[in-house]
C-alpha cells in the first residue's frame, strides 16, 4: 500500500438522508478544526463537498477507518445533538466502515448500527464463518457457544496468534480471528409470534424493517431483547403492514406506542378499516373505491373520531401518526414497482425490494380493488407482496394471499385467463416464474388450504417458511398445504420450516407459576427499596427476569435467514439442552459448479 492516499467518508444512513444534520455537522467540524492528533499522527481535515469529509494522512486503511469512526463521526454527532434537540433519535452512532480501493485511493462509507453507541469498526465484528462458528473458553480450548453466520460479537481485547477475545450476549471467550469480518449479511428473522406473521429484515446496509407484527406482544418482546429494551431511541427504516387483519397488525400497538421507537416510513395496502356498514369503504360495481394512498388522505380519514370509532386499526394508525415518530406514510402497490427507498441503486449493497401486489384497477376516475366476497377475503387477497432481491438470491413475503387473489395476480402478470386451459398451464407457470420465482418464500396465509397449485409452482421455492400459532381454530398449517409445498418445492429435498414446530415448549419457561411468583417478588422488592444503589440493584434483578421472558420468544421458534447474496443459511434453535450453549439446527444452501442454488443433505 502506498502512502499519501486520500480517504473519503460518504456520510449516509437514515439521519443523513433525512434532515442532513450529520452532514452539516461534519462540515462544521471541518471548518472549525483543521488538524487533529491521533496517537501521535497528525491528520489534516480537508473541506470537501457538503456531504463528504476528506482525510489526508500517512496511516494504513484500517487505522484511518478507526480514526474516522472514533473522531469524526462521534464529534459530528455531538455538534448536531447540541444544536438540535430533535437529533436525539439519531444519536446511536455506531458505524460500519466499508472500504473500496481504486488506484490506491481508499473510500470509506459509514452506515448506522443499533449497537448502543459502540464503535463498530473498532469493537464489533460479524461472524464470517459459514454456516456457523464457536466461542471457545480459551485459545484452542472447549466450545462455549455456537454463533450463526452473520451474528455480531464485541471484541474485548487485541488479537494474539490468530485468536481474539470476544463477548456475545454475556458469553465471553475466544474466537479464531479468521472467523470474523466487518461485512454485514442480509438477515431475516421470522419470529414465532403465534397465529399470524411478523418478521424483522436487516439489510446489508444496516437498514432495519418490520413486516407485520402478529396479534400479541411476541414481536415487541423479541425486539426489546434484540435492541437492548429500547433504552435509547432507535429508528427503523420502515414498517410494512401487509393488510389490516389483526393477526398481522395488532402486534404493532405496543411497538408504535413505545416512545423510543421511530420509523422512517409506514406502508400499507390502501385498505383502512373504519366504522360503518362498509368497513373497508365504499363499494361500487364489485370494487372497493376508497383506496387510501397518501398521508394526507389517511390523516383526513383518521381525523374523524366517529369513523375511527372503537376499531383498533384506525386508532393505532392515528396514534402513531400524531406521535411525531414516523416520516413518510403511504400505501404501496404493484404500480410502485419497488418499496420507496429500496429500488435498484438506492442501496450500496444492491439490495432491492420489489412490490408485486396489490394490483390496483386503474379503470375509472380513481384506483380501486376488486371485492372478493367478504371483508376478510378482500383484506387477505390484497396483501402487500414483497420480493427481496440481493445478489443472486430472492425472498418472497406473500401476506395472506388466497385463491382469487393468486389467480388475479397470475392473470395480471401472464395475460392468460384463470383458471387456464390445460394446454396453457405450462406457459402460465413459465411466465409467472419470471415475476414470482423465489429461493425462499414465506407461505401465504399460515399454511391455509386456500391456495392455488399454479401459484405455488410459479414461486418454485427451495425453502418455505410457515408462520402459524399453537392456539388457533384453523388447524394451520393444513395437511394438504404441507403436501403441496413439499410437492411443488424446488430440489430433491425442499426445506419446509414452521415457527409453530420450531418451538414445542410454551415460551421455554419450565415452571411458569414459580417464575411468575419470582417476578412478582422481585418487583415488590424493587418498589420497597430506598432510592439509590439498592433500588438500582433491585431493578437489575427485575430486568434480568424480564429479559428471560423476552429471550424465550426471541430464541425458540424463530426461523433465521442469513445470506451474502450468493449463499443462504436457514437456522432454528435446538430446544433440548446440549453441552454447547445455543446450539443451532443449520441448513446451508449454496451454488453448485453450474451456479445453481441447491441444498444438499449431509445424510
Amino acid at each position: 500500500m502506498r502512502q499519501g492516499w486520500l480517504a473519503s467518508c460518504a456520510v449516509q444512513g437514515r439521519a443523513a438522508r433525512g434532515p442532513g444534520r450529520l452532514r452539516a455537522a461534519c462540515g462544521k467540524l471541518v471548518a472549525r478544526q483543521r488538524r487533529v492528533q491521533h496517537r501521535g499522527h497528525a491528520l489534516e481535515l480537508v473541506p470537501s463537498e457538503f456531504d463528504q469529509v476528506a482525510i489526508a494522512g500517512q496511516k494504513a486503511a484500517a487505522a484511518t477507518a478507526r480514526i474516522l469512526d472514533r473522531i469524526l463521526l462521534p464529534e459530528a454527532a455531538r455538534i448536531a445533538e447540541a444544536g438540535d434537540p430533535d437529533y436525539r433519535q439519531y444519536n446511536d452512532l455506531s458505524t460500519v466502515i466499508r472500504m473500496t480501493c481504486c488506484r490506491n485511493r481508499f473510500a470509506f462509507e459509514a452506515f448506522w448500527s443499533p449497537l448502543r453507541g459502540r464503535t463498530m469498526a473498532d469493537d464489533f465484528r460479524f461472524v464470517a464463518a459459514c454456516p456457523a462458528a464457536f466461542i471457545y473458553d480459551r485459545v484452542g480450548g472447549r466450545a462455549k457457544k455456537q454463533l450463526l453466520w452473520g451474528d455480531h460479537v464485541r471484541l474485548t481485547g487485541s488479537e494474539a496468534e490468530g485468536w481474539v477475545p470476544v463477548s456475545s450476549r454475556k458469553i465471553t471467550g475466544w474466537m479464531n480471528a479468521a472467523d470474523l469480518s466487518l461485512r454485514r449479511l442480509l438477515e431475516i428473522v421470522f419470529v414465532d409470534i403465534g397465529q399470524g406473521d411478523g418478521a424483522l429484515v436487516v439489510t446489508p446496509d444496516d437498514q432495519h424493517l418490520l413486516v407485520d407484527a402478529g396479534e400479541e406482544d411476541n414481536l415487541y418482546r423479541f425486539l426489546r431483547w434484540r435492541y437492548g429494551r429500547f433504552q435509547r431511541p432507535f429508528s427503523f427504516a420502515a414498517a410494512v403492514i401487509s393488510h389490516p387483519d389483526s393477526d398481522h397488525y395488532k402486534g404493532f400497538e405496543l411497538i408504535f406506542a413505545d416512545p423510543n421507537i421511530h420509523f422512517g416510513a409506514l406502508h400499507h395496502n390502501g385498505l383502512v378499516e373504519r366504522e360503518g356498514a362498509d368497513t373497508l369503504g365504499t363499494r361500487v360495481d364489485g370494487f372497493v373505491t376508497d383506496i387510501v394512498q397518501t398521508r394526507a388522505a389517511l390523516e383526513a380519514l383518521l381525523a374523524d373520531t366517529a369513523r375511527r370509532g372503537r376499531k383498533t386499526y384506525p386508532n393505532m394508525l392515528h396514534g402513531l401518526m400524531t406521535s411525531g415518530r414516523v416520516g413518510q406514510v403511504s400505501s404501496v402497490s404493484a404500480a410502485d414497482r419497488y418499496l420507496p427507498g429500496f429500488a435498484p441503486g438506492d442501496a450500496p449493497s444492491g439490495l432491492a425490494i420489489e412490490v408485486l401486489a396489490p394490483v390496483l384497477d386503474l379503470v375509472g376516475p380513481a384506483p380501486r380493488l376488486p371485492w372478493f366476497g367478504d371483508p376478510g377475503k378482500t383484506k387477505n387477497g390484497h396483501s402487500v407482496v414483497l420480493r427481496l432481491v440481493y445478489g443472486q438470491i430472492s425472498v418472497l413475503l406473500g401476506g395472506d394471499l388466497n385463491i382469487p387473489a393468486e389467480h388475479r395476480l397470475l392473470r395480471h402478470y401472464t395475460g392468460y385467463g384463470m383458471p387456464p386451459r390445460e394446454q396453457d398451464r405450462s406457459a402460465v407457470i413459465e411466465g409467472a416464474r419470471k415475476v414470482f420465482r423465489s429461493d425462499v418464500a414465506k407461505a401465504c396465509h399460515h399454511g391455509s388450504a386456500d391456495f392455488s397449485d399454479l401459484f405455488l409452482q410459479a414461486v418454485d421455492p427451495l425453502v418455505t417458511v410457515i408462520s402459524s400459532g399453537d392456539k388457533e381454530p384453523h388447524a394451520h398449517p393444513r395437511a394438504d398445504a404441507l403436501g403441496a409445498v413439499g410437492r411443488w418445492g424446488r430440489g430433491a429435498r425442499p426445506l419446509v420450516f414452521s415457527t409453530e414446530l420450531a418451538r414445542s415448549a410454551p415460551e421455554a419457561i419450565k415452571q411458569p407459576f414459580a417464575f411468575r411468583q419470582q417476578l412478582l417478588a422481585a418487583e415488590a422488592a424493587r418498589d420497597a427499596a430506598p432510592l439509590g444503589q439498592q433500588r438500582e440493584r433491585a431493578q437489575k434483578k427485575v430486568d434480568a427476569l424480564l429479559e428471560h421472558i423476552e429471550r424465550s420468544v426471541a430464541v425458540y421458534g424463530a426461523i433465521n435467514l442469513r445470506s451474502d447474496g450468493r449463499r443462504i443459511v436457514m437456522a432454528q434453535k435446538v430446544e433440548a439442552p446440549s453441552r454447547v450453549s445455543g446450539q443451532w439446527d443449520v441448513y446451508l444452501i449454496e451454488p453448485d459448479v453450474a451456479g445453481v442454488l441447491r441444498y444438499r443433505s449431509k445424510h
